[in-house]
Formats: C-alpha cells, structure tokens, sequence
C-alpha cells in the first residue's frame, strides 16, 4: 500500500481501520475516534509523503498505550489526592473525629477566625506555621484559637455526653 499524498486522503483511506484497531486497545470507541484524530491533528503540520499505514498503525498503538498507562496513573493520583484532600471525617481532635457534622456544632459557637483556624487545620491539613503566614497572624495567636477550640469540643462532648 502506497502512502497517501494529503493527510485528508490518508484519514480517508486509513482512518477507520485505525479508529478500529484502538476500539480493539481502548475498548471504547469514543477513546479510539480522539486518538486517530489527535494523530492526524498532530500530523497536518508536519506531513510527509513518507506517511504510510504502517506508520499510522504504529503511531496509533503507541498512542493507546499512552493513553491506557494514563489512565492507570491517573487512577493512581487520584486515590492519593482524595486521601490528601480529604481529611474531612478522617482528621482527629484529641479523641474526636473532625468531620462535617463536628464543624457544623462548632460553627455555632465559634466566630469566623477560629472556623479559618479550625478549617486549615483539621480540613486543609496545614501546621500552624503555615496557618500563620496565610492568616497573617502570629503562630501564638494561631495556637490559642487552637486551645478555644478543643476547648469547645471538649464542652460538646459534655453536652453530648449528658444527654
């Protein structure tokens, strides 16, 4: 098979031979239609008579192969940014667990400076240095908003406790 003069004549000849063969990597016809069209959108610019089939089926097997390692490691990240990312219901305050239905209690009683505070610490995951710089408050200002709040907490698990 001789290769095709135009990129528009080569996706008309080989396009849906290659949109078959990535269907068969991919397993979703979707996935196989974007990478032969990101093969000729790559392609167009750089054009060559010495594009042939045998090139394109090489370039779109490569191209899958990125595409499946991709969605390992994506999968891989995305695991690891949802444990990074949320500590909600996870993160402890002393023997409590800080998660959404603790910060409502504690939202009630505590003004908006302590909730930053409560926030960047127990949902964010920041130390109280960080807290500080982004506050602009003093590391001593950020530890005695921290004592308020275990103190509130504290008085909470009272409440909850004598009920």
């Amino acid at each position: 098979m001789e290769p095709a003069s135009d990129p528009q004549a080569a996706y008309r000849a080989y396009g849906p031979a290659l949109v078959r063969k990535a269907e068969r990597v991919l397993r979703s016809r979707e996935d196989a239609v974007d990478v032969v069209h990101a093969l000729f959108v790559d392609l167009i610019p750089r054009w060559t008579k010495d594009v042939d089939l045998p090139y394109l089926y090489r370039a779109v097997t490569n191209r899958c192969l990125n595409m499946v390692r991709d969605r390992g490691t994506r999968a891989r990240l995305l695991e690891r940014e949802a444990v990074a990312a949320a500590p909600v219901g996870r993160v402890r305050l002393d023997d409590e667990v800080v998660g959404v239905g603790l910060i409502g209690a504690l939202a009630e009683r505590l003004d908006a400076g302590h909730l930053e505070v409560l926030v960047a610490r127990f949902v964010d995951d920041m130390t109280q240095d960080e807290i500080a710089d982004q506050l602009g408050l003093s590391r001593k200002t950020i530890g005695k908003r921290l004592d308020r709040i275990r103190d509130e907490v504290t008085k909470l698990r009272k409440e909850a406790a004598a009920v």
